[in-house]
């Protein structure tokens, strides 16, 4: 698999449950914590301060391997779909290992955009979809 992103993420010691690897919740918010960093600095803006914002309308997450504190990550990050008011991004989660990345979940990501105020569907803004059209992958 090839990701044109792959965004560093560390894991805290909070992430362990009870069985001494990361809880499953806690991968989604790798997803989530990856697309927007990676936003944030391909678009060079405050994502939260534009008049349309990215909701996640779907998410998904299937288990290829565990991850354990202090485990490094890697977040893969390519775009599946970009519409007119939502991105499709395809995510995997990589362990940083002896002999490289491991793969460890892949996932989708859906963002709909809508206005900041009125919550309504609106076209994805200029300055994220020129960021996001260089992750799209066919």
């Amino acid at each position: 698999m090839s990701y044109p992103v792959l965004w560093p993420m560390p894991t805290r010691w909070a992430d362990n449950d009870q069985y001494g690897h990361v809880n499953n919740v806690t991968y989604y918010s790798y997803f989530d914590t990856a697309v927007n960093a990676w936003l944030m600095r391909a678009t060079g803006t405050d994502i939260t301060a534009l008049p349309a914002i990215g909701v996640v309308a779907q998410t998904s997450c299937r288990f290829h391997g565990s991850v354990s504190f202090p485990d490094e990550l890697r977040v893969g990050l390519r775009i599946a779909r970009l519409g007119t008011s939502s991105i499709t991004y395809d995510l995997a989660i990589f362990r940083t290992g002896a002999e490289g990345l491991e793969l460890a979940a892949t996932g989708e990501f859906v963002h709909v955009y809508v206005d900041a105020e009125t919550r309504k569907p609106v076209a994805i803004p200029d300055v994220v979809r020129t960021a996001a059209a260089e992750l799209v992958t066919e």
